[in-house]
């Protein structure tokens, strides 16, 4: 169980930046872009052949990958602000076209091993190791998970926190009165798309080392997984007011979400299952703000109807409440004596 767990954490790091990258778009720019699904699966073909074809260095090939991701995510921006395609449907034509350009990077094979070429992953501890009788690999996924998370949190709470970061939130927060300010709005969503598609392409870039390979599906589901660790972290940590926490919470969301799905596998359930728990982890956690609202209502409603206001009096209540609840004396004390 406890092997399960360090590697459902390190899953969920890797994917928290695909998280992130989702959080961008969906949250700050309030842009549903689904070429998630292809740039992912591009960053982890596009690191796959350059590790284990052309031998190039894993961290070089990661970053080349992460180029990648960041122009399908310009291709999705063209669409949308040249062209006026709305942008569910931008997002859908750039993924459609992802799966061919995937097929063109593999060569036609269905994947690309990473099985002896070296990894990110590969130079903290020497192969073979062994901590607390667990391979050493599982603990070099999390410290790279750990530093890559990190990092993406600081640049993007720095970034944000920039002129251009801030016109991008004030686009996604009120497009026409950004417009109304001077604010290029169709140049800030082409940045927040590039953003966002690069952050995936790197999560599938280390998402395919440490799976030793990459292949054309790898993506698929992406988006729903994005949204779950989102929707997750901001209900088990609201931050109205600290951007880094948001950030933070989403990587928390996506370990979450992780270890889930980890645990219910080693249970027994199929792996076939896995875009059905994700579905059902979605709806849940977006319920949740909506279930908490009615019951606070009918808590409220019941205490106002139990208690009448100004402590008692019924001033202010219709007629039959008040008597209701301070039925009307028989009479005066001389009228009951008498």
């Amino acid at each position: 169980m406890g092997i399960t767990i360090l590697g459902g954490i390190n899953q969920g790091l890797i994917w928290a930046l695909l998280a992130i990258g989702v959080f961008v778009t969906f949250r700050i720019l309030d842009f549903a872009d689904l070429t998630v699904e292809g740039s992912f699966a591009l960053g982890g073909l596009i690191a796959a052949l350059f590790i284990n074809n052309l031998s190039l260095n894993p961290f070089l090939a990661t970053f080349v990958a992460m180029l990648a991701g960041g122009v399908a995510g310009l291709v999705t921006g063209l669409l949308n602000v040249k062209l006026k395609i709305p942008p569910i449907l931008s997002g859908i034509l750039t993924m459609t076209a992802l799966v061919s350009i995937n097929l063109l990077v593999t060569g036609g094979t269905p994947s690309i091993p990473v099985l002896y070429a070296p990894t990110v992953y590969n130079w903290i501890f020497p192969e073979g190791m062994k901590i607390f009788n667990i391979s050493a690999n599982y603990f070099s996924e999390l410290i790279m998970g750990i530093i890559f998370v990190a990092a993406v949190v600081a640049i993007l709470y720095w970034f944000f926190g920039t002129e251009v970061g801030m016109s991008i939130r004030a686009t996604g927060a009120n497009e026409k009165m950004s417009r109304a300010q001077g604010i290029n709005t169709d140049l800030n969503k082409i940045y927040a798309l590039v953003i966002s598609n690069a952050l995936v392409g790197l999560s599938g870039a280390l998402f395919a080392q440490q799976q030793a390979g990459a292949t054309n599906t790898m993506g698929q589901g992406a988006i729903v997984i994005g949204l779950a660790a989102v929707v997750i972290g901001e209900t088990l940590i609201p931050a109205k007011e600290h951007f880094w926490l948001k950030l933070a919470s989403v990587a928390i969301g996506s370990i979450i979400y992780r270890i889930i799905t980890s645990i219910i596998f080693y249970l027994g359930l199929s792996t076939n299952y896995i875009q059905l728990i994700s579905a059902l982890v979605v709806a849940i956690a977006l319920s949740v703000p909506t279930v908490k609202t009615a019951i606070s209502r009918y808590i409220k409603r019941r205490k106002n109807d139990a208690t009448p206001p100004d402590g008692g009096s019924t001033q202010g209540l219709p007629t039959a409440q008040a008597e209701e609840a301070f039925p009307a004396s028989a009479g005066t004390e001389e009228e009951q004596n008498a």
